[in-house]
């Protein structure tokens, strides 16, 4: 029974810090995605081939920032979930 109740404890706290990194990456895409709008005005001489707004561009660049911060959150979340608190308030 304690077995069960430690790994929700870790399930628990990983999603409470990859709520963090979701909310962060969510704002940043936000703010990145109007910057990049107003930014393909100025850089449309630069784009060979591609349209300033083109869709399927900005959708892919979306989807894999978010899939490598995701993956880069989840590692240091459930390492960070395993450590028992009671030694990480002795070690401070």
């Amino acid at each position: 029974m304690a077995f069960a109740w430690r790994w929700a404890l870790i399930a628990y706290a990983s999603w409470a810090l990859m709520r963090e990194a979701v909310r962060l990456l969510a704002i940043g895409l936000a703010v990145g995605t109007v910057l990049a709008l107003v930014g393909a005005k100025a850089a449309t001489s630069l784009l060979f081939g591609l349209n300033a707004h083109d869709p399927q561009t900005f959708i892919l660049s979306i989807s894999l920032l978010a899939i490598v911060s995701l993956a880069a959150s989840a590692l240091p979340a459930y390492r960070a979930a395993l450590v028992d608190p009671l030694d990480a308030l002795r070690n401070e």
